[in-house]
């Protein structure tokens, strides 16, 4: 376990990092802004208790904000997404038991069901923060196209580093 726990805090440093200094600056057509951050969440491991998972989501929300200046935004959408993120997982992967490894990825839940989890819970974050973000529903169509743009993007960039991370593990093998 201490294994695991090696890896994911290596993963979360990078991914802070690499979401403060360079994707906090990325924004395609004035509309997409990925958020890498957020397969942290996805990278925790199932048998994970809820109390800790929060904790997880709560602190990385926060780290985020502190460097991003954001006023606690990322804090309760990281929250809000973390808890939900056991009941995405069951919408598309229903048996705990049949996973190979706790930690989903690619390589233990399939393409396909790794990708409708990652979609899912990239929109889940994208709706919590822009939601947050506009704070009213004035500009309802803007709100909802930087909704569906960051969605896509996100999922297909968390997608990429799952695929790039499984496929390291593969030829360490």
């Amino acid at each position: 376990m201490t294994k695991v726990a090696l890896q994911l805090t290596v993963t979360t440093i990078l991914m802070i990092l690499a979401q403060v200094i360079v994707f906090n600056n990325v924004c395609l057509f004035n509309v997409a802004v990925p958020f890498v951050f957020i397969y942290i969440f996805l990278r925790l491991p199932v048998t994970l208790h809820m109390n800790w998972v929060l904790t997880i989501g709560f602190l990385v929300g926060l780290t985020v904000d502190i460097f991003s200046n954001s006023q606690g935004m990322n804090t309760l959408a990281s929250t809000i997404t973390v808890a939900l993120r056991k009941p995405v997982l069951r919408l598309y992967f229903p048996r705990e038991e049949d996973l190979t490894d706790p930690l989903p990825s690619i390589k233990s839940i399939g393409l396909a069901p790794y990708s409708k989890y990652a979609l899912t819970v990239s929109f889940i974050y994208c709706s919590l923060i822009f939601i947050i973000e506009a704070f009213s529903f004035f500009n309802f169509l803007s709100t909802l196209l930087h909704i569906i743009c960051s969605t896509l993007l996100t999922a297909a960039l968390l997608i990429g580093i799952d695929s790039l991370i499984s496929s390291k593990r593969e030829k360490r093998l």
